[in-house]
């Protein structure tokens, strides 16, 4: 943890850190209306936040927006027009759920690079009512259409056949699964900017409706609205405005799966085969926190807290093991010993994960890094984790996009 204390740049930033000077987001909900409308309070929030003004902002990346019945991709120059136009870098990003963290990787690349000093990274969405659906048309050649239209495969579908595996491997039980929406909603009961924030009983999880035996409608995370977004710069550029100590993006990983990927992921409806070449040593999803310690310099045992992406309450049991925060099969114990609830071990999703936001999939990866900061600041309020020094976001986008930040401070 010294380690963390003491990293420095020297100037020169040569550790590839960036600094977080702003954190903002628009709340959660159905609000029905532009999802511009919401990037674009979630960035004047992440602005005032960093006490910089619109024309003080080099480049902007905006997480893409996938329009509902067409594949139209809305973003960067969407947000910069909404602002002002006012001659930034634009660019624009799409890896399906891992959006915002890949839009976070292009920004600290353009700070690197030299190419500007302070970057504005956005997403929001005005997510469809429902289950997320294919775009219209006939697309033989597209998997996600594929596993709609052969295998009736929703979303929730997916999740339930992920609980499923949890139970046959490993002896996870449904009430199992209840307890982690109990601790979230405990938690985003906690969060402002939540969509959902009242406490949950296992015992109304469990008298709620079956989506996806064994899920029920409270294990599923819900499709939302919101925004979010940061204000990132150099770390010469934060101490020249007076941010000596500001909250660092150490690691992001963008990493992809490796052959032969023998563990069935959506929106792949086969594995490959395993006969000729033997499987990599790690599965892609422990693969995508492995490759952001490995750049940080980092471990599981580091860690302060983390965000991960609770697509369904088996879904978070998962990622707690492929983060290395306990061995393969002891998610639940984890969660039984209370060591990821706050105050314990390792909290994870004390913003009340997905579980309380739901899913606005272009903001969701940069919502997971807003909450980072504030934890790292001890400025969350009455979710604070403690002395909390290390986080590490994650989630997964479909096509095999993996997604990981960590933030120190």
């Amino acid at each position: 943890m010294d380690d963390v204390a003491l990293a420095t740049d020297g100037g020169d930033g040569v550790t590839g850190e960036v600094a977080v000077l702003g954190a903002g987001m628009h709340p959660w909900g159905k609000w029905g209306r532009s999802f511009v409308e919401y990037g674009v309070a979630a960035a004047r929030a992440a602005l005032a936040d960093a006490g910089l003004d619109w024309r003080d902002v080099g480049s902007i990346v905006g997480a893409d927006t996938v329009r509902g019945g067409y594949p139209g991709y809305v973003a960067g120059a969407t947000f910069a027009k909404a602002l002002g136009w006012q001659g930034a870098r634009v660019a624009s990003v799409y890896a399906a759920c891992a959006s915002g963290a890949q839009a976070v990787d292009t920004a600290r690349a353009q700070i690197l690079a030299g190419l500007a000093d302070v970057v504005l990274v956005v997403g929001a969405d005005a997510a469809p009512k429902g289950f997320f659906r294919p775009a219209g048309g006939d697309r033989p050649d597209d998997p996600d259409w594929l596993r709609f239209r052969v295998l009736g495969a929703t979303n929730p579908v997916y999740f339930g056949l992920y609980a499923r595996r949890r139970m046959a491997v490993h002896g996870d039980t449904p009430e199992d699964f209840a307890q982690v929406k109990v601790k979230n909603a405990a938690m985003g009961a906690l969060n402002p900017n939540a969509r959902y924030r009242g406490r949950v009983t296992a015992e109304e999880v469990a008298a709620s409706a079956v989506v996806a035996d064994p899920l029920r409608l409270l294990d599923i995370c819900a499709t939302s609205d919101g925004g979010a977004a940061l204000v990132l710069s150099s770390l010469e550029y934060a101490r020249r405005h007076g941010h000596t100590e500001p909250v660092r993006i150490r690691a992001v990983s963008t990493v992809t799966p490796r052959y032969p990927n023998t563990v069935l992921d959506l929106p792949d409806i086969a594995t490959d085969s395993a006969v000729a070449v033997d499987p990599p040593g790690q599965t892609f999803r422990t693969s995508i926190a492995q490759a952001a310690y490995d750049e940080a310099g980092l471990g599981p045992e580091d860690l302060s807290l983390a965000e991960v992406y609770d697509l369904s309450t088996a879904l978070e049991l998962q990622w707690y093991e492929d983060l290395g925060l306990c061995g393969e099969g002891e998610g639940v114990k984890l969660l039984r010993d209370g060591a990821t609830t706050l105050g314990g071990r390792i909290p994870v999703n004390v913003s009340g994960g997905l579980a309380s936001f739901g899913e606005a999939v272009p903001a969701q990866a940069i919502a997971q890094v807003c909450e980072l900061a504030w934890q790292l600041r001890g400025k969350a309020g009455d979710r604070q984790v403690a002395g909390a020094r290390v986080g590490l976001s994650a989630n997964q986008g479909l096509f095999g996009h993996g997604s990981a930040v960590i933030a120190v401070r």
